[in-house]
C-alpha cells in the first residue's frame, strides 16, 4: 500500500525548520566537543534524539489529521479524546475504518451504534468500564462497537517487546488500510498505526 503525502502548512514548516536549525547548530557544537575528553557526549546525543522525536511527532500529528478527515467529520472529537485520555493515562485503542471494511479482520465486541463524541470515547476507556479492554471501531461519524479484538503483530520496536495495544495497532494496520490510534496507559503517549508502522504524535491538543 503506497503512503499518501500532503504538503505542510506554513506554520508546520516553520516549526520543523526551527527544530532542524537547532539540530544543525547542536551537531556543529558536538563535533567541536569531541576534542574535549572531559565532556559527556552521550548527554548531547540524548538531547539531539529528543529533538528528532519532536520533529517526527509534529509531522505525524499533521499527517494524522489529513489521513482522518476524508473518513470522519468528527476527527476533532477523536483528537480531543486521545489527548484527554493521554493526560489521565487511560489506555485506549481506537480503530478508524477507511476504504477497506474491517469486519472480517476483527473479533467483534459489543455493539454501540452511537454518534462519535469525545465524551463517549473517554467513558468507554475509563478504567473499570467493562468495555475499556479491546478496541473501539469507528466507521464514518459513528462508534460502531467496543471491546473488539484486533490481530496482533509480531514486530518489535528497536528490539524491544511492545505492549498488546501497540502490537494490535501495528497488526491491524499491517492487514488493512485502517488507521489505529493508541494511548499508552503507562506513559500517556499517543501514537497511530498505519501501513504496518507506529508513529508518535504531538501532545498539544491544538496540533491535530
Amino acid at each position: 500500500m503506497e503512503a499518501q503525502f500532503f504538503p505542510f502548512s506554513a506554520s508546520i514548516k516553520g516549526q520543523l525548520k526551527k527544530h532542524l536549525h537547532t539540530i544543525s547548530i547542536e551537531s556543529e557544537k558536538m563535533m567541536k566537543r569531541l576534542d574535549y575528553e572531559d565532556h559527556c557526549i552521550l548527554c548531547d546525543f540524548e538531547d539531539l534524539q529528543k529533538t528528532f522525536q519532536d520533529i517526527q511527532s509534529i509531522a505525524a500529528s499533521y499527517y494524522l489529521q489529513r489521513y482522518l478527515s476524508p473518513y470522519t467529520q468528527n476527527y476533532i472529537a477523536l483528537s480531543l479524546a486521545a489527548h484527554h485520555l493521554s493526560e489521565k493515562r487511560h489506555g485506549a485503542l481506537i480503530l478508524i475504518e477507511r476504504q477497506q471494511n474491517v469486519d472480517t479482520l476483527i473479533q467483534r465486541g459489543v455493539s454501540i451504534d452511537a454518534t462519535l463524541s469525545s465524551a463517549l470515547l473517554e467513558t468507554i476507556f475509563y478504567p473499570g468500564n467493562p468495555l475499556h479492554d479491546g478496541a473501539v471501531l469507528i466507521r464514518g461519524n459513528q462508534i460502531v462497537s467496543a471491546s473488539n479484538v484486533l490481530p496482533l503483530s509480531s514486530q518489535s520496536i528497536r528490539n524491544k517487546k511492545i505492549g498488546t495495544r501497540h502490537r494490535a495497532a501495528i497488526g491491524m494496520s499491517e492487514q488493512s488500510d485502517a488507521l489505529v490510534l493508541v494511548v499508552s496507559e503507562e506513559t500517556g503517549r499517543i501514537s497511530f498505526g498505519l501501513d504496518g508502522s507506529l508513529y508518535p504524535i504531538h501532545s498539544s491538543k491544538n496540533t491535530v
